[in-house]
């Protein structure tokens, strides 16, 4: 007998503090920009590394199982590649993407995380989530000591300042 697997209406999913970390605000800019900003390889090399890290290369094929590439440049030149593919994709609203998986679903050998961007509408601007999910609790702990609250609010804060200067 097959059972059926029952997806939740909720664009999130569900939260375990001991494995997913999580930032989340307001910003003043609205949902179909931020997407803009996070789905075009231009617009993601000016904010996806916390200043004064950059990205210096960013391939994008929007579509599950498309490719998700960035290239981040640490301040003294050394290079960072990072590579998984798109999980989920609603226009204007979610993007989970993931190292665990490379272009065409095919498994990878050293996942991390996968990242989940969730875009509300909030006023004129955009409740903006954005959680890691983690495979243990040694992942997690590992990217908190990366820094990610820091970081990810820092490119959020990065993101909102493009669109504002380029749209």
């Amino acid at each position: 007998m097959y059972s059926s697997l029952k997806m939740s209406n909720s664009l999130y999913p569900d939260f375990n503090p001991k494995l997913d970390l999580k930032i989340q605000r307001v910003v003043d800019v609205p949902p179909e920009l931020v997407w803009k900003a996070w789905t075009t390889p231009e617009h993601v090399k000016h904010w996806f590394a916390p200043s004064p890290w950059t990205t210096t290369d960013c391939k994008i094929d929007l579509r599950p199982g498309g490719v998700f590439h960035t290239t981040m440049r640490s301040p003294e030149g050394q290079e960072y590649p990072s590579g998984g593919c798109f999980v989920e994709v609603i226009e204007n609203k979610k993007l989970v993407f993931t190292d665990a998986l490379q272009p065409g679903f095919r498994p990878s050998e050293r996942p991390f995380f996968t990242a989940m961007i969730i875009l509300e509408p909030e006023g004129r601007g955009t409740k903006y989530t954005a959680i890691a999910l983690h495979r243990d609790e040694a992942g997690k702990k590992g990217h908190e000591e990366m820094g990610f609250e820091v970081g990810w609010s820092k490119c959020l804060d990065q993101l909102v300042a493009h669109i504002k200067n380029s749209f």
